[in-house]
Protein backbone atom coordinates (compact mmCIF):
# COMPACT_ATOMS: atom_id res chain seq x y z
CA UNK A 1 0.00 0.00 0.00
CA UNK A 2 1.33 3.43 -0.91
CA UNK A 3 1.74 5.62 2.17
CA UNK A 4 -0.02 9.00 1.73
CA UNK A 5 1.75 12.16 2.89
CA UNK A 6 -0.50 12.55 5.94
CA UNK A 7 0.26 9.05 7.32
CA UNK A 8 3.36 9.16 9.55
CA UNK A 9 6.24 6.75 9.12
CA UNK A 10 6.40 3.84 11.52
CA UNK A 11 2.69 3.02 11.78
CA UNK A 12 1.26 -0.24 10.54
CA UNK A 13 -1.21 0.60 7.78
CA UNK A 14 -2.61 -2.93 7.89
CA UNK A 15 -4.12 -2.42 11.37
CA UNK A 16 -7.44 -0.52 11.72
CA UNK A 17 -7.33 2.75 13.66
CA UNK A 18 -10.25 3.96 15.79
CA UNK A 19 -9.47 7.55 14.74
CA UNK A 20 -9.56 6.67 11.04
CA UNK A 21 -12.76 4.61 11.48
CA UNK A 22 -14.37 7.66 13.11
CA UNK A 23 -13.15 9.77 10.18
CA UNK A 24 -14.81 7.29 7.81
CA UNK A 25 -18.12 7.42 9.72
CA UNK A 26 -18.07 11.21 9.35
CA UNK A 27 -17.42 10.97 5.60
CA UNK A 28 -13.75 12.02 5.80
CA UNK A 29 -10.92 11.01 3.50
CA UNK A 30 -8.20 10.15 6.04
CA UNK A 31 -8.82 6.42 6.25
CA UNK A 32 -7.68 3.22 4.55
CA UNK A 33 -9.56 0.19 3.27
CA UNK A 34 -8.62 -1.69 6.47
CA UNK A 35 -10.43 1.02 8.49
CA UNK A 36 -13.42 1.07 6.16
CA UNK A 37 -13.67 -2.71 6.32
CA UNK A 38 -13.73 -2.69 10.15
CA UNK A 39 -16.25 0.17 10.18
CA UNK A 40 -18.51 -1.63 7.70
CA UNK A 41 -18.36 -4.77 9.89
CA UNK A 42 -19.56 -2.72 12.86
CA UNK A 43 -22.26 -1.12 10.71
CA UNK A 44 -23.62 -4.54 9.69
CA UNK A 45 -25.09 -4.70 13.19
CA UNK A 46 -25.56 -0.96 13.79
CA UNK A 47 -26.12 0.76 10.44
CA UNK A 48 -26.73 4.06 12.20
CA UNK A 49 -23.18 4.43 13.55
CA UNK A 50 -22.45 7.46 11.30
CA UNK A 51 -25.53 9.19 12.74
CA UNK A 52 -24.24 8.57 16.28
CA UNK A 53 -20.90 10.17 15.37
CA UNK A 54 -22.65 13.16 13.80
CA UNK A 55 -24.79 13.61 16.93
CA UNK A 56 -21.56 13.61 18.95
CA UNK A 57 -20.11 16.33 16.69
CA UNK A 58 -23.28 18.40 16.99
CA UNK A 59 -23.11 18.17 20.79
CA UNK A 60 -19.45 19.20 20.66
CA UNK A 61 -20.37 22.37 18.75
CA UNK A 62 -23.18 23.24 21.17
CA UNK A 63 -20.99 22.61 24.23
CA UNK A 64 -18.16 24.79 22.84
CA UNK A 65 -20.70 27.54 22.12
CA UNK A 66 -22.02 27.16 25.69
CA UNK A 67 -18.50 27.39 27.14
CA UNK A 68 -17.74 30.48 25.07
CA UNK A 69 -20.98 32.10 26.26
CA UNK A 70 -19.77 31.46 29.84
CA UNK A 71 -16.64 33.46 29.04
CA UNK A 72 -14.32 30.46 28.65
CA UNK A 73 -11.70 30.88 25.96
CA UNK A 74 -9.41 27.87 26.70
CA UNK A 75 -10.21 24.38 25.46
CA UNK A 76 -8.53 21.04 26.17
CA UNK A 77 -9.83 18.36 23.79
CA UNK A 78 -8.60 14.91 24.88
CA UNK A 79 -9.08 12.05 22.44
CA UNK A 80 -9.51 14.59 19.67
CA UNK A 81 -8.95 12.22 16.74
CA UNK A 82 -8.37 13.37 13.17
CA UNK A 83 -9.50 16.97 12.67
CA UNK A 84 -12.60 17.27 10.51
CA UNK A 85 -14.44 20.33 9.23
CA UNK A 86 -15.96 22.31 12.08
CA UNK A 87 -13.51 21.13 14.74
CA UNK A 88 -13.12 22.68 18.17
CA UNK A 89 -10.63 25.42 17.20
CA UNK A 90 -12.81 26.49 14.27
CA UNK A 91 -15.95 26.70 16.42
CA UNK A 92 -14.14 28.40 19.31
CA UNK A 93 -12.23 31.01 17.31
CA UNK A 94 -15.32 31.90 15.28
CA UNK A 95 -16.82 32.97 18.62
CA UNK A 96 -13.64 34.41 20.14
CA UNK A 97 -10.61 35.03 17.88
CA UNK A 98 -8.32 34.80 20.93
CA UNK A 99 -9.55 31.36 22.02
CA UNK A 100 -6.84 28.71 22.47
CA UNK A 101 -7.24 24.98 21.91
CA UNK A 102 -4.98 22.09 22.88
CA UNK A 103 -5.78 18.80 21.19
CA UNK A 104 -4.59 15.54 22.76
CA UNK A 105 -4.50 12.08 21.21
CA UNK A 106 -2.38 8.96 21.58
CA UNK A 107 -2.97 7.85 17.96
CA UNK A 108 0.09 8.86 15.88
CA UNK A 109 -2.10 9.22 12.77
CA UNK A 110 -4.41 11.69 14.52
CA UNK A 111 -1.45 13.63 15.94
CA UNK A 112 0.41 13.81 12.63
CA UNK A 113 -2.64 15.00 10.74
CA UNK A 114 -3.50 17.52 13.48
CA UNK A 115 -0.01 18.99 13.24
CA UNK A 116 -0.42 19.42 9.50
CA UNK A 117 -3.84 21.08 9.88
CA UNK A 118 -2.66 23.37 12.70
CA UNK A 119 0.66 24.41 11.14
CA UNK A 120 1.10 28.16 11.54
CA UNK A 121 -1.83 28.44 13.99
CA UNK A 122 -0.52 30.17 17.10
CA UNK A 123 -3.75 29.54 19.04
CA UNK A 124 -3.94 25.76 18.68
CA UNK A 125 -1.61 22.78 19.01
CA UNK A 126 -1.64 19.02 19.48
CA UNK A 127 0.20 16.84 21.98
CA UNK A 128 0.76 13.11 21.72
CA UNK A 129 -0.44 11.90 25.12
CA UNK A 130 -2.95 9.63 26.81
CA UNK A 131 -6.01 10.42 28.93
CA UNK A 132 -4.82 7.73 31.37
CA UNK A 133 -1.87 9.99 32.28
CA UNK A 134 -3.40 13.44 32.87
CA UNK A 135 -0.26 14.77 34.52
CA UNK A 136 1.75 14.35 31.32
CA UNK A 137 -0.89 16.30 29.41
CA UNK A 138 -1.01 19.15 31.90
CA UNK A 139 2.79 19.35 32.24
CA UNK A 140 3.44 19.30 28.50
CA UNK A 141 5.15 22.33 26.89
CA UNK A 142 2.11 22.71 24.63
CA UNK A 143 -0.20 23.02 27.65
CA UNK A 144 2.13 25.56 29.24
CA UNK A 145 2.06 27.62 26.05
CA UNK A 146 -1.70 27.56 25.46
CA UNK A 147 -3.48 27.01 28.77
CA UNK A 148 -3.49 29.13 31.92
CA UNK A 149 -4.76 26.74 34.59
CA UNK A 150 -5.37 29.67 36.91
CA UNK A 151 -8.30 30.57 34.64
CA UNK A 152 -11.30 28.41 33.63
CA UNK A 153 -10.73 25.75 30.97
CA UNK A 154 -13.28 23.65 29.09
CA UNK A 155 -12.12 20.02 29.02
CA UNK A 156 -13.71 17.92 26.29
CA UNK A 157 -13.84 14.14 26.76
CA UNK A 158 -16.07 13.28 23.82
CA UNK A 159 -16.29 9.60 22.83
CA UNK A 160 -12.98 8.80 24.54
CA UNK A 161 -13.82 7.47 28.02
CA UNK A 162 -15.52 4.40 26.56
CA UNK A 163 -12.11 3.37 25.23
CA UNK A 164 -10.66 3.37 28.77
CA UNK A 165 -11.26 0.10 30.60
CA UNK A 166 -12.07 0.08 34.30
CA UNK A 167 -8.69 -1.52 35.09
CA UNK A 168 -7.07 1.67 33.74
CA UNK A 169 -8.95 3.79 36.30
CA UNK A 170 -10.86 6.26 34.13
CA UNK A 171 -12.61 7.81 37.17
CA UNK A 172 -9.21 8.55 38.75
CA UNK A 173 -8.02 10.20 35.52
CA UNK A 174 -11.07 12.47 35.35
CA UNK A 175 -10.71 13.36 39.05
CA UNK A 176 -7.06 14.27 38.48
CA UNK A 177 -8.08 16.61 35.66
CA UNK A 178 -10.85 18.09 37.84
CA UNK A 179 -8.47 18.83 40.69
CA UNK A 180 -6.14 20.75 38.34
CA UNK A 181 -8.88 23.05 37.02
CA UNK A 182 -9.74 26.55 38.19
CA UNK A 183 -13.23 27.27 39.55
CA UNK A 184 -15.75 27.83 36.76
CA UNK A 185 -14.08 25.31 34.44
CA UNK A 186 -16.25 22.93 32.43
CA UNK A 187 -16.06 19.21 31.69
CA UNK A 188 -18.01 17.85 28.70
CA UNK A 189 -18.51 14.13 28.17
CA UNK A 190 -20.13 11.95 25.54
CA UNK A 191 -20.08 8.21 26.13
CA UNK A 192 -21.41 5.07 24.46
CA UNK A 193 -24.08 3.02 26.23
CA UNK A 194 -26.48 0.20 25.48
CA UNK A 195 -29.22 2.59 26.62
CA UNK A 196 -31.10 4.23 23.77
CA UNK A 197 -29.66 2.13 20.93
CA UNK A 198 -32.58 1.30 18.57
CA UNK A 199 -31.47 -2.30 17.92
CA UNK A 200 -31.45 -5.43 20.13
CA UNK A 201 -28.57 -5.52 22.62
CA UNK A 202 -27.09 -8.61 20.94
CA UNK A 203 -26.66 -6.58 17.72
CA UNK A 204 -24.96 -3.80 19.67
CA UNK A 205 -22.70 -6.35 21.35
CA UNK A 206 -21.73 -7.75 17.94
CA UNK A 207 -20.82 -4.23 16.79
CA UNK A 208 -18.85 -3.59 19.99
CA UNK A 209 -16.99 -6.88 19.42
CA UNK A 210 -15.46 -5.42 16.24
CA UNK A 211 -13.54 -2.95 18.43
CA UNK A 212 -12.31 -5.76 20.68
CA UNK A 213 -11.15 -7.59 17.56
CA UNK A 214 -8.93 -4.62 16.63
CA UNK A 215 -7.57 -4.40 20.19
CA UNK A 216 -9.51 -1.25 21.11
CA UNK A 217 -12.16 -2.57 23.53
CA UNK A 218 -15.28 -0.40 23.72
CA UNK A 219 -16.66 -0.21 27.27
CA UNK A 220 -20.40 0.40 27.32
CA UNK A 221 -21.46 2.10 30.56
CA UNK A 222 -24.89 2.87 32.03
CA UNK A 223 -26.21 6.39 32.54
CA UNK A 224 -25.42 6.08 36.26
CA UNK A 225 -21.84 4.98 35.58
CA UNK A 226 -21.37 7.86 33.14
CA UNK A 227 -22.84 10.34 35.64
CA UNK A 228 -20.16 9.22 38.15
CA UNK A 229 -17.52 10.92 36.00
CA UNK A 230 -19.08 14.21 37.13
CA UNK A 231 -18.43 13.56 40.83
CA UNK A 232 -17.13 16.82 42.27
CA UNK A 233 -18.69 18.86 39.46
CA UNK A 234 -21.96 20.76 39.44
CA UNK A 235 -24.01 19.32 36.58
CA UNK A 236 -25.23 21.90 34.08
CA UNK A 237 -28.91 21.58 33.15
CA UNK A 238 -30.36 19.34 31.76
CA UNK A 239 -27.83 16.92 33.30
CA UNK A 240 -26.72 13.62 31.74
CA UNK A 241 -29.07 13.05 28.80
CA UNK A 242 -29.11 11.68 25.25
CA UNK A 243 -26.91 13.77 22.96
CA UNK A 244 -29.72 15.50 21.00
CA UNK A 245 -31.47 16.39 24.28
CA UNK A 246 -28.58 18.47 25.65
CA UNK A 247 -29.67 22.07 24.93
CA UNK A 248 -30.85 21.33 21.37
CA UNK A 249 -30.55 24.09 18.82
CA UNK A 250 -33.77 22.95 17.16
CA UNK A 251 -36.53 20.35 17.54
CA UNK A 252 -34.81 17.24 18.90
CA UNK A 253 -37.71 14.99 17.86
CA UNK A 254 -36.57 15.32 14.25
CA UNK A 255 -33.35 13.45 15.02
CA UNK A 256 -32.63 9.95 13.72
CA UNK A 257 -33.31 7.31 16.46
CA UNK A 258 -29.62 6.32 16.44
CA UNK A 259 -28.66 9.81 17.66
CA UNK A 260 -30.14 8.89 21.05
CA UNK A 261 -27.55 6.15 21.60
CA UNK A 262 -25.36 6.95 24.58
CA UNK A 263 -25.24 10.03 26.78
CA UNK A 264 -23.84 13.54 27.03
CA UNK A 265 -23.34 15.95 29.91
CA UNK A 266 -21.53 19.06 31.06
CA UNK A 267 -20.24 19.75 34.58
CA UNK A 268 -18.80 22.88 36.19
CA UNK A 269 -16.10 23.09 38.86
CA UNK A 270 -17.05 24.94 42.04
Amino acid sequence: MERPAWAPQGIDLSVPSVSRMYDYYLGGSHNFEVDREAARRAMEFMPGLPKIMKANRAFMRRSVEFASAQGISQFLDIGSGIPAFGNVHEVATALDPDATVLYVDHDPVAVAHSRAVLEGNANAAVVNADLREPGKILRSPEAAALLDLERPVAVLLNFVLHFVEDKDQPYRAVAELRDALAPGSLLTITHASYDGVPVPQEDTEASVAVYSDIRNPLVMRSREQIARFFDGFELVEPGVVSMPDWRPAGPADQEDPYAYSGFAGVGRTA
